[in-house]
């Protein structure tokens, strides 16, 4: 399993019985919607509230997600999706997650998802406003419309926090050196 510093945020949830198909495991399908949770909590904690986003004539949309399964997941196991920072355009980016179960850190599957900013109000991709692309690079902390300690429903460093089916887990290092550990390797920007 990847060290905490190279996968900073932390996402727990449990398998509900409705995720679950006939083999009585979590169907293929649902992985998306797996991703697409855990990438709004990310989100939530680098840009605070996402309506902050959508208050600015911004949203973020899905151009390209890739899955790959390494094992199966079943009804009421309690998974960790694990996600770091990939490549940084102008408009676009990547994110890299990684799925565990929590109760023995078995390797579930990976996904990388690129994202692109667009304005709702023509439906057409935006370059990230002045000072928020930033808070997706590297060695940055969370910084835009509002910090972790305001926006997300973390309790400190390394204390989850559970919420219904999820829980936040963050390292146990102060905030300011926790994003300078997001993957070093951004790429070109496009």
């Amino acid at each position: 399993m990847p060290e905490s510093s190279d996968m900073p945020f932390r996402f727990r949830f449990r398998v509900r019985y409705g995720e679950c198909d006939a083999q009585s495991v979590v169907f293929n399908a649902r992985y998306a919607d797996f991703v697409d949770i855990s990438v709004n909590e990310y989100i939530r904690v680098l840009f605070g509230d996402y309506q902050n986003l959508l208050d600015q004539d911004l949203d973020i949309q899905v151009v390209s997600l890739t899955i790959n399964w390494k094992a199966p997941a079943r009804f009421d196991d309690v998974l960790e999706a694990r996600i770091r920072t990939g490549r940084i355009g102008r408009t676009s980016f990547t994110l890299h997650l990684e799925f565990y179960r929590f109760a023995d850190g078995q390797f579930i599957a990976d996904a990388d998802i690129t994202d692109v900013m667009i304005r709702p109000s023509v439906m057409e991709k935006s370059r990230f406003p002045i000072g928020s692309g930033h808070c997706l690079k590297p060695g940055r902390r969370a910084c835009c419309s509002a910090t972790p300690a305001s926006s997300s429903p973390t309790s400190g460093p390394g204390n989850p926090v559970t919420l219904s089916r999820v829980a936040f887990s963050f390292p146990a290092r102060p905030a300011a050196r926790l994003w300078r550990h997001l993957r070093r390797t951004p790429g070109s920007g496009r």
